[in-house]
């Protein structure tokens, strides 16, 4: 990407100008035509169509019957065509009703389709409708089934960004829940340790909102504001390297601009997380991330530095000449190679964070299950019985 360097130098006009309708009809023909619209975006405009109907002939259906079988009934049971009229009028309501909304529902898609993929290519970017399954390692993308990223917005320079919005189902039938995130990903150059940056504002009364629930003992402290903003979490063994990784000036950066973001390093990637829309027709918030990528962009030259002292290859004593092609000596010296220093790379320890048994969630599920198998009476009943006992 172009930009975001800068943290406003961006072209936010797609984003808010007038849409000429025509103009947005046929953008979305050519973007079916091409194979790039989600199939699954118009499967649910189709199957919302088909309940909506059924809703509203159930209802109002079933309230013209009754009125049409009183009037039968008080006419001594004879038919008269009249007394049809109510039936196909509600039909022709319930077709004109279902037209408009399935219309409405496409419209809006259409444009902001429309405005995204012009928000996109306006700042030197592209954008997806929706990628199935997105092969990244953030912890927000390995849960559930169901998994799909949409309006994805790509950049590839100074580094390859990627903003999107991230869904994922847990669970199956009445108990299926849906998970919505908005993220941020920056391709790093070299692997680091797995590092997570708990925000701390976002978190509910109930503790963190992250999906994954992270081993407590491995907490690290960090100087001045920055506890009160993130709660960071790395693998054990590795806080002096988290230190070397987050110097004051990095602190900074992330409490001035990140607060309200979780954060995980992984692998050779940074991710962004935030539970709502990072993908948006919000000028604002397209600001916000594009100033917040800004201003980690210029430090992540210093991160990349780092090496793991876990991967440096061992002494071995006499160093080996190095030889030109007739197999004589090309130098008159050699430098060990253990003093060239560790390769790029993360030692297996420090590669994921440990996960801890979210006890307090399952003490709370076997409650709730307890209730529903034997009711309240029949559990204190049980503990009563036990404490007798």
């Amino acid at each position: 990407m172009s930009t975001p360097a800068a943290s406003s130098a961006f072209d936010a006009r797609p984003l808010i100008e007038p849409a000429d309708r025509a103009t947005v009809r046929a953008y979305v023909r050519d973007l079916r035509a091409s194979g790039r619209a989600p199939a699954s975006n118009i499967a649910s405009r189709a199957v919302f169509a088909v309940l909506a109907v059924v809703a509203v002939l159930f209802v109002f259906g079933s309230t013209v019957i009754g009125v049409v079988g009183g009037m039968m009934t008080a006419s001594g049971g004879g038919f008269s065509p009249f007394l049809i009229a109510p039936i196909l009028v509600v039909i022709g309501v319930v077709a004109v009703l279902a037209t408009a909304l399935v219309r409405m529902f496409g419209a809006r898609t259409g444009e902001r389709w429309w405005r995204l993929d012009r928000f996109a290519r306006a700042n030197a970017m592209t954008w997806y409708p929706s990628v199935s399954n997105p092969p990244l390692p953030g912890m927000v993308f390995g849960i559930g089934h169901g998994r799909i990223a949409s309006d994805v917005v790509r950049g590839e320079r100074p580094r390859f960004v990627e903003f999107g919005n991230y869904m994922y189902r847990t669970g199956s039938g009445k108990n299926e829940s849906t998970h919505r995130w908005g993220y941020v990903a920056v391709k790093l150059s070299t692997p680091l340790p797995n590092i997570v940056l708990d925000a701390v504002g976002n978190n509910s009364l109930f503790g963190s909102n992250l999906p994954a629930a992270l081993d407590g003992s491995q907490r690290l402290s960090l100087e001045g504001d920055f506890d009160r903003t993130f709660t960071l979490y790395c693998p054990s063994g590795y806080e002096a390297d988290a230190l070397y990784l987050f110097t004051p000036d990095i602190m900074a950066r992330f409490v001035d601009h990140a607060a309200a973001l979780d954060i995980e390093i992984v692998d050779d990637w940074l991710f962004l997380y935030t539970p709502r829309e990072a993908s948006t027709l919000d000028p604002a918030t397209w600001a916000w991330l594009f100033s917040v990528v800004a201003a980690l962009l210029d430090k992540l030259a210093q991160w990349e530095r780092w090496r793991d002292d876990r991967l440096a290859a061992p002494a071995t004593g006499a160093a080996v000449p190095a030889r030109d092609a007739a197999g004589s000596a090309a130098l008159p010296f050699a430098a060990p190679a253990a003093s060239l220093g560790p390769p790029p790379g993360v030692a297996p320890e420090g590669r994921r964070l440990r996960r801890r048994v979210p006890w307090a969630a399952i003490v709370v599920i076997g409650a709730a299950l307890l209730l529903m198998l034997f009711g309240p009476l029949g559990v204190f009943a049980s503990i009563i019985e036990n404490l007798s006992n």
